[in-house]
């Protein structure tokens, strides 16, 4: 016939006094509890197909919740420029693009504005969640688009931690800007291949 161990049977009769005392205290409670439940079925099954989807659902959601929660940042920024600047109208973009990830990063998004050139630069401000980190000494990188082809770099970046993180960069075209230019975010294609592979390309309508 089996019998729950004592708590000498566990640690000797070594400890003494208060530590005793408090020990033995804690090997009734874990007796009074009991073994642990078994899993159910359902858990030691593992995740199924549709938790995975739905993990990654919630995933995408919460990146767009991210990305509106930047967005925000952006818009008290330019709410103090209003204030700082004694009511003058805040700048607004000449151009602003949404970006939308392709089948490679497909939960990746985000915004790019460019502001009024200055000597024929044009700033630009680049917001984006979802993509993943690179490795060392690679870069993300912005091309301005022109004849639906990449025709010249706009700068590099890297993104976050965790592509959950929010990142937004300040980046430059120094081109003459024409009608119906867009831009693409790429990463490095296989041995280096320039443009890359595009990840983030403007949303249609």
């Amino acid at each position: 016939m089996n019998r729950e161990p004592t708590l000498d049977d566990l640690i000797g009769t070594e400890p003494t006094d208060v530590e005793r005392q408090r020990m033995q205290h804690v090997h009734e409670l874990l007796l009074e509890a009991g073994p642990p439940p078994e899993l159910s079925p359902k858990l030691e099954a593992g995740p199924t197909l549709g938790m995975t989807l739905h993990r990654k659902r919630a995933l995408k959601r919460r990146a767009m919740l991210l990305l509106a929660a930047t967005l925000a940042v952006v818009g008290v920024f330019f709410g103090g420029y209003l204030v700082a600047n004694g009511g003058k109208s805040a700048p607004n973009p000449v151009i602003a693009q949404a970006l939308a990830g392709t089948s490679l990063v497909p939960q990746a998004q985000g915004t790019l504005e460019v502001w009024n050139s200055n000597a024929g630069n044009w700033p630009m401000t680049l917001t984006v969640v979802g993509l993943p980190t690179l490795p060392a000494h690679s870069y993300y990188e912005v091309y301005l688009v022109r004849d639906g082809k990449p025709w010249g770099s706009c700068g590099t970046f890297r993104a976050g931690s965790s592509p959950e993180e929010p990142v937004t960069v300040t980046l430059t075209a120094p081109y003459t800007l024409q009608k119906g230019d867009s831009w693409v975010v790429t990463r490095p294609g296989p041995g280096g291949a320039e443009p890359g592979q595009t990840v983030l390309r403007p949303v249609t309508a």
